[in-house]
């Protein structure tokens, strides 16, 4: 329909600025509510096998959790590695599995029963770099970066010594690398991939990768990399590192609350809405290098567990935090979890039934967006709704070691509500007060 510009008199064609989606991909239905869990095969049971992890798998369905994230399945290189068994990160053969975890019918048989469960499952992809020893390294070197001086070389500036980097300038490397991707998929019935450092390797490839494989299966990719245009056409879910990064802050004092109210509107204004951001407290990398969840949160464990579960974005659970893990896991050795009953499980276990229950709490598309619930400590207490046509969840976090007699000013909020602990019905009003406890949260649902 064309207008007549004011200023020049000229007939523009409005037509030509009716918003754009960007994001060409689409995002498997069976992710709308899903939690994902990172297994580290090497940790995860005293065999380090598929067969023996797959006993395990009916309780992480009672867990809640939809998407099994697999570490690194390939063998190892030798040359260079760190500690006896070497980084999962370092692979020395992208069209094999590593023996220690069993052979491909093991995965297979793992796979398939995880399907049985109504779960779905992704492997670690590295694509920016390979083991020096890779089968490659002979058969292609020309596939490889080169420093100033002619040799192979680590990612620029990290201590990754014991990989080479890939020169995704090679048209002969890129078909490879995908046609490795389509193997997995055709031979074991993966469902996607959790893609490393996938800053690190041009979006292009990504994006014709993520194509190829969807005409195989419809599949759910993660990047574990923080920015939007991987949304695109690429990848479901990217990593919230400045989440985790504005958590840990606040959780130890050293950064303000307004952190996080940055975080949410960067999400909410820069990402698109049918993006995911994966949440967590935890993972191989935090609990190796950083410290256990209970070292990176100490008292403010809770909040981060519930505001990674409720708020936007998918949680992750890295495998032996159920279990209230007290250890970092060693990264190059066996270190196998000790598995027991702990209240961090159960406290999962309730969140995600919470999650699953209350469509607002859904992730990307299918759930509501976070609405900021202003209240009389803004700089303590952190309070928000997620609220559709079916339901609304209220929570407050007293995101602070002191006690906050609290109200809400909000009238958005304001009626009738249940507290999700007692079951106690209520009516929220301007007169309400709350006298929060120290790192203390409260959910309401309606």
């Amino acid at each position: 329909m064309p207008v007549i510009e004011p200023a020049t008199g000229v007939s523009t064609d409005v037509d030509l600025y009716q918003p754009q989606s960007l994001v060409s991909i689409q995002t498997p239905d069976w992710s709308k509510d899903a939690v994902i869990y990172e297994i580290n095969l090497r940790q995860f049971t005293k065999e380090g096998t598929f067969r023996a992890a797959e006993a395990h798998l009916p309780r992480l369905k009672q867990l809640g959790v939809s998407i099994l994230w697999l570490m690194p399945i390939h063998p190892i290189g030798n040359k260079n590695r760190k500690g006896s068994l070497g980084s999962p990160y370092a692979v020395r053969d992208y069209f094999s599995l590593n023996p220690e975890f069993g052979c491909v019918e093991d995965m297979r048989h793992f796979v398939d029963y995880a399907h049985e469960l109504g779960l779905y499952v992704i492997i670690d992809w590295v694509a920016n770099h390979s083991a020096w020893d890779n089968v490659l390294v002979e058969q292609h070197p020309h596939w490889y970066a080169k420093n100033h001086q002619g040799d192979f070389t680590p990612t620029p500036w990290w201590d990754w010594d014991d990989i080479i980097d890939f020169d995704y300038s090679q048209p002969d490397l890129r078909a490879y690398m995908a046609s490795a991707m389509r193997y997995w998929v055709n031979e074991t019935d993966i469902d996607g991939y959790r893609c490393d450092v996938a800053g690190f390797v041009p979006q292009d490839f990504w994006a014709l990768v993520r194509r190829q494989l969807d005409a195989i299966k419809p599949v759910f990719m993660l990047a574990e990399w923080e920015a939007r245009d991987l949304h695109y056409n690429a990848f479901d879910m990217s990593y919230a590192w400045s989440w985790n990064e504005a958590m840990h802050g606040i959780a130890m004092g050293k950064l303000p609350l307004s952190k996080l109210y940055k975080y949410y509107s960067w999400n909410e204004k820069s990402f698109p809405k049918a993006s995911m951001r994966m949440t967590f407290v935890s993972n191989h990398d935090k609990n190796a290098w950083d410290g256990t969840q209970f070292e990176q949160f100490g008292d403010a464990l809770e909040c981060a567990i519930v505001l990674s579960v409720l708020g936007e974005g998918m949680p992750l659970i890295y495998n032996g935090q159920e279990a209230g893990n007290p250890k970092r896991l060693a990264f190059f050795e066996r270190d196998p979890i000790d598995w027991r009953g702990h209240r961090i499980g159960d406290l999962y276990t309730d969140l995600i039934a919470l999650k699953k229950a209350h469509s607002a709490l859904h992730n990307g598309q299918w759930g509501a967006r976070m609405i900021p619930v202003t209240n009389s400590h803004p700089d303590k207490v952190f309070s928000f709704m997620r609220q559709d046509k079916a339901c609304k969840v209220i929570v407050m976090l007293n995101l602070s070691g002191e006690q906050i007699p609290l109200s809400l000013t909000s009238s958005a909020v304001f009626g009738p509500v249940e507290d999700w602990h007692t079951g106690e019905r209520i009516e929220l009003t301007n007169k309400c007060e709350f006298n929060l406890a120290p790192w203390q949260w409260l959910v309401f649902t309606a």
